[in-house]
């Protein structure tokens, strides 16, 4: 570098949020810091600041900016796909360690009911169209398996409870946990949800197969068909 040539203010400023981050591993930051080091990754010659704010002006938060949809984060200015990769790669994180967590719990699901709907709030709950998910269990109740069964438009999904229980009985599995979200945010179960709830509950109990819960999921509520004696 010549007497002439100073290193960009950014260059410092990067600096200076790793080692805020590493000292607490970002617990004392704000959302727009933590996408500032995220967006730092997939633009290394940048001020990345005003694109954190822009992103959390649109999608008001850090959760919403990682599970927003590919098309919706390039549809703003500066965003790539260098970018986009590295907001999915967090949220695809987020997920696994949930799954994982589930699945490595010597406890049946139902002792730490709140791991299963971090896991169903990050996997389902930013997503614009219905997805219907069953959660498989063994004998003492812990998760060996899952599988989204159908997805559909943003106010309906079609479930077939044949499918369900020919899954359920693939799986070997002893009971089941069925989820679907709700991309309105409302989780009030319309009657074809109710309704369905209800068939597959018969039907499993005739090949011996406990259906334990029906869960919605929006971004902030969760409905419980069991909480609410529907099952």
């Amino acid at each position: 570098m010549t007497v002439q040539e100073k290193q960009p203010d950014y260059l410092g400023h990067r600096e200076r949020l790793r080692t805020r981050f590493l000292a607490d591993e970002g617990k004392s930051m704000p959302d727009y810091e933590l996408l500032e080091l995220l967006l730092m990754i997939a633009i290394p010659r940048r001020d990345v600041k005003p694109l954190a704010k822009k992103l959390l002006s649109k999608f008001k938060s850090f959760a919403g900016v990682i599970n927003a949809g590919k098309e919706d984060l390039m549809s703003v200015d500066g965003i790539k796909e260098n970018s986009v990769a590295v907001m999915k790669i967090v949220k695809a994180g987020a997920i696994r360690m949930s799954w994982q967590k589930l699945e490595n719990d010597d406890k049946p699901v139902i002792a730490d009911w709140d791991s299963l709907m971090d896991y169903c709030r990050s996997s389902m709950a930013y997503n614009n169209i219905e997805e219907f998910r069953v959660i498989f269990l063994n004998n003492k109740l812990k998760v060996i398996d899952e599988e989204v069964q159908q997805r559909g438009t943003a106010t309906q999904v079609n479930v077939h409870p044949r499918e369900v229980v020919k899954s359920a009985i693939n799986k070997e599995a002893s009971a089941i946990i069925l989820a679907h979200n709700h991309p309105s945010g409302d989780t009030t179960p319309s009657k074809a949800d109710i309704e369905v709830t209800k068939q597959i509950n018969e039907a499993c109990k005739l090949v011996s197969i406990k259906l334990l819960d029906h869960i919605i999921i929006s971004q902030n509520t969760i409905y419980s068909f069991k909480d609410h004696g529907i099952i």
